[in-house]
Protein backbone atom coordinates (compact mmCIF):
# COMPACT_ATOMS: atom_id res chain seq x y z
CA UNK A 1 0.00 0.00 0.00
CA UNK A 2 1.30 3.50 -0.58
CA UNK A 3 0.72 6.26 1.49
CA UNK A 4 -0.03 9.15 -0.26
CA UNK A 5 -2.93 12.92 0.44
CA UNK A 6 -3.50 12.83 -2.93
CA UNK A 7 -3.91 16.15 -4.78
CA UNK A 8 -4.40 17.89 -1.89
CA UNK A 9 -0.97 16.51 -0.22
CA UNK A 10 0.79 18.51 -3.49
CA UNK A 11 -1.25 21.56 -3.11
CA UNK A 12 -0.28 21.76 0.79
CA UNK A 13 3.32 20.84 0.30
CA UNK A 14 4.01 23.93 -2.95
CA UNK A 15 1.86 26.23 -0.06
CA UNK A 16 4.56 25.08 2.07
CA UNK A 17 7.60 25.76 -0.27
CA UNK A 18 5.89 29.13 -1.46
CA UNK A 19 5.71 29.87 2.19
CA UNK A 20 9.39 28.91 3.24
CA UNK A 21 10.53 31.35 0.51
CA UNK A 22 8.53 34.27 1.19
CA UNK A 23 9.73 33.61 5.12
CA UNK A 24 13.26 33.89 4.23
CA UNK A 25 13.21 36.72 1.64
CA UNK A 26 11.02 38.09 4.26
CA UNK A 27 13.18 38.06 7.40
CA UNK A 28 16.18 39.04 4.96
CA UNK A 29 14.86 42.54 4.06
CA UNK A 30 13.59 42.93 7.46
CA UNK A 31 17.37 42.32 8.57
CA UNK A 32 18.24 44.90 6.34
CA UNK A 33 15.84 47.40 7.34
CA UNK A 34 17.59 47.82 11.20
CA UNK A 35 19.89 49.73 12.14
CA UNK A 36 20.34 51.97 15.31
CA UNK A 37 18.79 54.82 14.41
CA UNK A 38 19.75 57.04 16.87
CA UNK A 39 23.09 56.98 16.26
CA UNK A 40 22.35 57.46 12.42
CA UNK A 41 20.50 60.08 13.78
CA UNK A 42 22.96 61.79 15.85
CA UNK A 43 25.02 61.76 13.02
CA UNK A 44 22.22 63.84 10.36
CA UNK A 45 21.96 66.36 12.71
CA UNK A 46 25.45 66.60 13.48
CA UNK A 47 25.99 67.12 9.79
CA UNK A 48 22.72 70.01 9.86
CA UNK A 49 23.88 71.90 12.51
CA UNK A 50 27.34 72.43 10.52
CA UNK A 51 24.85 73.56 7.94
CA UNK A 52 25.62 71.16 5.43
CA UNK A 53 22.03 69.85 4.56
CA UNK A 54 22.93 68.56 0.94
CA UNK A 55 25.85 66.30 2.86
CA UNK A 56 22.72 65.05 4.93
CA UNK A 57 20.48 64.08 2.37
CA UNK A 58 23.39 62.06 0.84
CA UNK A 59 24.15 60.34 4.17
CA UNK A 60 20.35 59.47 4.07
CA UNK A 61 20.59 58.31 -0.01
CA UNK A 62 23.75 56.40 0.68
CA UNK A 63 22.36 54.67 3.59
CA UNK A 64 19.26 53.02 1.74
CA UNK A 65 16.78 52.32 4.99
CA UNK A 66 13.37 52.78 5.34
CA UNK A 67 14.48 55.23 8.33
CA UNK A 68 16.98 57.10 6.40
CA UNK A 69 14.37 57.54 4.06
CA UNK A 70 11.71 58.88 6.57
CA UNK A 71 14.70 61.38 7.80
CA UNK A 72 15.11 62.61 4.39
CA UNK A 73 11.84 63.22 3.55
CA UNK A 74 11.74 65.49 6.71
CA UNK A 75 15.01 66.99 5.49
CA UNK A 76 13.47 68.40 2.38
CA UNK A 77 10.10 69.29 3.65
CA UNK A 78 12.11 71.47 6.54
CA UNK A 79 10.96 74.79 4.97
CA UNK A 80 7.39 74.20 4.79
CA UNK A 81 4.79 74.61 7.44
CA UNK A 82 4.06 72.28 10.01
CA UNK A 83 1.44 70.26 8.95
CA UNK A 84 2.58 69.70 5.30
CA UNK A 85 6.39 68.20 6.99
CA UNK A 86 4.37 65.91 9.24
CA UNK A 87 1.93 64.67 6.13
CA UNK A 88 5.09 64.09 4.25
CA UNK A 89 6.62 62.27 7.14
CA UNK A 90 3.88 60.17 7.70
CA UNK A 91 3.63 59.53 3.93
CA UNK A 92 7.06 58.31 4.13
CA UNK A 93 6.43 56.43 7.22
CA UNK A 94 3.64 54.82 5.68
CA UNK A 95 5.19 53.89 2.22
CA UNK A 96 7.95 52.17 4.10
CA UNK A 97 5.93 49.90 5.96
CA UNK A 98 3.87 48.86 3.72
CA UNK A 99 6.58 48.26 1.37
CA UNK A 100 7.97 46.07 4.00
CA UNK A 101 4.90 44.42 5.03
CA UNK A 102 3.93 43.14 1.45
CA UNK A 103 3.84 39.17 1.44
CA UNK A 104 3.47 38.95 5.14
CA UNK A 105 -0.28 39.06 4.37
CA UNK A 106 0.32 35.73 2.18
CA UNK A 107 1.55 34.39 4.62
CA UNK A 108 -0.95 34.82 6.86
CA UNK A 109 -3.68 33.34 4.10
CA UNK A 110 -1.68 30.42 3.77
CA UNK A 111 -1.24 29.48 7.45
CA UNK A 112 -5.61 29.94 7.86
CA UNK A 113 -6.25 28.32 4.83
CA UNK A 114 -3.83 25.16 5.28
CA UNK A 115 -6.12 23.12 7.71
CA UNK A 116 -9.32 23.82 5.84
CA UNK A 117 -7.49 22.41 2.63
CA UNK A 118 -6.19 19.16 4.69
CA UNK A 119 -9.96 19.03 5.83
CA UNK A 120 -11.25 19.42 2.42
CA UNK A 121 -8.36 15.99 1.87
CA UNK A 122 -10.45 14.44 4.20
CA UNK A 123 -13.86 14.91 2.49
CA UNK A 124 -12.34 13.42 -0.82
CA UNK A 125 -10.76 10.47 1.04
CA UNK A 126 -13.73 9.22 2.96
CA UNK A 127 -15.91 10.52 0.02
CA UNK A 128 -13.51 7.99 -2.52
CA UNK A 129 -13.98 4.87 0.58
CA UNK A 130 -17.89 5.76 0.28
CA UNK A 131 -17.85 5.69 -3.31
CA UNK A 132 -15.97 1.92 -3.41
CA UNK A 133 -18.11 0.47 -0.85
CA UNK A 134 -21.32 1.48 -2.85
CA UNK A 135 -20.00 0.27 -5.59
CA UNK A 136 -18.39 -2.62 -4.17
CA UNK A 137 -21.44 -4.88 -5.58
CA UNK A 138 -20.35 -4.22 -9.29
CA UNK A 139 -16.76 -4.36 -8.21
CA UNK A 140 -14.75 -6.23 -6.12
CA UNK A 141 -13.24 -3.39 -3.35
CA UNK A 142 -9.92 -5.12 -1.49
CA UNK A 143 -9.08 -3.98 1.92
CA UNK A 144 -5.87 -2.56 0.30
CA UNK A 145 -8.28 -0.06 -1.42
CA UNK A 146 -10.08 0.80 0.98
CA UNK A 147 -6.89 1.13 3.72
CA UNK A 148 -5.42 3.11 0.88
CA UNK A 149 -8.41 5.78 0.40
CA UNK A 150 -8.63 6.03 4.55
CA UNK A 151 -5.04 6.77 4.33
CA UNK A 152 -5.13 9.43 2.05
CA UNK A 153 -7.73 11.42 4.58
CA UNK A 154 -5.66 11.23 6.87
CA UNK A 155 -2.30 12.24 5.02
CA UNK A 156 -4.45 15.28 3.75
CA UNK A 157 -5.24 16.29 7.02
CA UNK A 158 -2.04 15.74 8.84
CA UNK A 159 -0.28 17.82 6.04
CA UNK A 160 -2.53 20.77 6.38
CA UNK A 161 -1.64 20.79 10.02
CA UNK A 162 2.36 20.60 9.61
CA UNK A 163 1.98 23.51 7.08
CA UNK A 164 -0.17 25.61 9.15
CA UNK A 165 1.52 25.40 12.80
CA UNK A 166 4.78 26.46 11.28
CA UNK A 167 3.42 29.14 8.88
CA UNK A 168 1.84 30.77 12.28
CA UNK A 169 4.91 30.29 13.92
CA UNK A 170 6.56 32.05 10.75
CA UNK A 171 4.08 34.83 10.71
CA UNK A 172 4.36 35.68 14.29
CA UNK A 173 8.51 35.86 13.92
CA UNK A 174 7.95 38.05 10.92
CA UNK A 175 5.35 40.72 12.47
CA UNK A 176 7.17 40.96 15.59
CA UNK A 177 10.47 42.32 13.65
CA UNK A 178 7.73 44.34 11.47
CA UNK A 179 6.38 45.96 14.84
CA UNK A 180 9.50 46.76 16.02
CA UNK A 181 10.90 48.38 12.80
CA UNK A 182 7.97 50.33 12.87
CA UNK A 183 8.48 51.62 16.56
CA UNK A 184 11.86 52.96 15.67
CA UNK A 185 10.39 54.70 12.55
CA UNK A 186 7.61 56.49 14.54
CA UNK A 187 10.74 57.30 16.76
CA UNK A 188 12.75 58.39 14.46
CA UNK A 189 9.96 60.59 12.80
CA UNK A 190 9.11 61.75 15.88
CA UNK A 191 12.44 62.96 16.91
CA UNK A 192 13.79 64.51 13.17
CA UNK A 193 10.48 66.10 13.82
CA UNK A 194 10.86 67.34 17.14
CA UNK A 195 14.79 68.95 16.19
CA UNK A 196 13.45 70.62 13.16
CA UNK A 197 10.97 72.68 15.18
CA UNK A 198 12.80 73.51 17.43
CA UNK A 199 15.69 74.88 14.68
CA UNK A 200 12.59 76.65 13.51
CA UNK A 201 11.79 78.08 17.33
CA UNK A 202 15.26 79.30 17.27
CA UNK A 203 15.47 81.00 14.24
CA UNK A 204 12.72 82.86 14.90
CA UNK A 205 13.47 83.92 18.25
CA UNK A 206 16.90 85.00 16.73
CA UNK A 207 14.91 87.23 14.06
CA UNK A 208 13.18 88.98 17.01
Amino acid sequence: MTITGGPVFWILLVLAIAAVVIFFERLIELRRAHIDWQDFLNGVINVLEGGGEDEALAICEDTAVPVANIVATAIRHRKGAARVLRDAVDSAGRAETGRLDRRLAALSIIGQISPGIGLLGVIFGFMKTVMMVADSSLMPVSRADLLSSSMEALVSAAMGLMVAIPVAVMYGVLRTRMDRLVLEFEAAASSILGYIANKEAAAKEARK
